[in-house]
């Protein structure tokens, strides 16, 4: 056999490999008759490399169900224990580490606050391995299985882990390399927007959306359109959807313009805007996300708490409709910790606002939801990298 003819046939075989390994993973147990149907291939195909993946550890049977008029079928799943991922979150609160197995539930997590740094590259970098070696250290995490790491940073991402982060003073910093030493897994950076978006559309509030937006809300604000069921056979790209100007001339905001969205919904600009309502009440915690949650337990009560409250529910609707009259989803998601303080007292007045201002037969074809995926969604979406790797390359484990 000549060297082109075994490199097709490798290629093949891990074409087959990873299409069959997507499709468990993101669409859930299925049997190796469903497999064929949505896959394409031969049933000889499928049962011959379903068996290798079995073979490897990387697939396991699930049980069966009932057939018409058959024997019972018999189900299959991604092994959860295959291997672990490192997802990780460099916000401009914290840095968020955290350990998750080869379906991406959670096993550690590990999180440092990121004040004292003063947004150091150097420093950033040592919180990052250190808490790399924390959580690769849990009992019972084999670290020579360790599929890769990802990390989502808020800025863009250039080969190599380049990292260009303007709100992090940040320009041209080679994070890749700064974290490489002593890591020998595969190592991965990208925009944390971009990954959390797809973590959404695989996991989360994005799920069987053919075109969505999933908008980060923290104290910077961003976007990813992902597109493709699921984020299959599509993309996944960042928008710089907090820069727009939603108020000619309004508030300054950190890139150096004025009235962009980031400078009304990002959580510094909350805060600033209800220190300057008179009557409003001094905010008495430390950090950022402790004084917006207290600003929401203040919102309770008619009083400026929820008169900003309001006011950012309209910003952030007025942004919203501008998604839907710019880009046509059928699904925008609004992620990220601000969400999670924020979104259920906001939902209402944001809808409201969405649809005042998006045309209405594109609005009537769009659902606006909140994240889903909990405090570690950015870290959660990191870990989709690696593991992006994984599935692409068939199951095969990084050497």
């Amino acid at each position: 056999m000549t060297r082109a003819v075994q490199q097709t046939t490798r290629d093949l075989r891990r074409h087959n490999r990873s299409a069959l390994l997507t499709s468990l993973y993101l669409h859930g147990q299925r049997s190796r008759l469903e497999l064929v149907g949505t896959s394409g291939l031969s049933s000889a195909t499928v049962s011959n490399v379903i068996s290798d993946l079995i073979a490897d550890g990387v697939v396991v049977e699930a049980g069966s169900v009932e057939s018409d008029g058959g024997r019972p079928r018999t189900l299959l799943r991604v092994n959860p224990g295959h291997g672990h991922v490192v997802g990780v979150d460099i916000g401009e609160t914290h840095i968020e580490v955290g350990l998750f197995d080869c379906t991406l539930d959670t096993v550690a997590t590990a999180t440092y606050p990121i004040a004292s740094t003063g947004l150091e590259p150097a420093e950033v970098a040592r919180l990052v391995r250190t808490g790399i070696d924390a959580v690769a250290a849990t009992p019972g995490v084999d670290p020579a299985r360790l599929l890769g790491i990802g990390v989502g940073v808020p800025g863009s991402v250039r080969p190599g882990g380049v990292v260009h982060a303007p709100t992090f003073g940040w320009r041209q910093v080679p994070l890749g390399d700064m974290l490489a030493p002593g890591i020998a897994a595969p190592l991965h950076v990208d925009n944390c927007a971009r990954t959390l978006g797809q973590a959404e559309m695989w996991r989360g509030a994005g799920r069987g959306a053919n075109r969505a937006v999933v908008a980060l809300l923290g104290v910077g604000v961003g976007a990813a359109l992902a597109t493709g069921l699921d984020g299959q056979r599509g993309s996944t790209s960042t928008t710089e959807w907090g820069h727009t100007v939603v108020q000619a001339g309004g508030l300054p905001c950190r890139c150096g313009s004025r009235g962009c969205l980031e400078a009304y919904l990002g959580a510094e600009g909350i805060l600033a805007r209800y220190a300057e309502l008179p009557g409003s009440t001094p905010l008495t915690a430390a950090d950022t996300e402790s004084r917006l949650q207290e600003l929401a337990d203040l919102a309770t009560v008619p009083g400026p708490a929820a008169e900003v409250i309001a006011s950012t529910a309209e910003y952030l609707g007025v942004g919203i409709a501008n998604l839907v009259n710019l880009l046509t989803p059928d699904r925008v998601v609004l992620s990220g910790w601000v969400s999670q303080v924020l979104g259920v007292r906001m939902m209402p007045g944001v809808l409201d606002a969405a649809r005042r201002h998006a045309l209405s037969y594109l609005f009537e074809q769009t659902r606006v939801e909140l994240g889903q995926l909990g405090p570690e969604a950015v870290a959660l979406g990191a870990a989709t990298l690696p593991i992006s790797q994984f599935l692409a390359e068939g199951g095969a484990i990084p050497r």
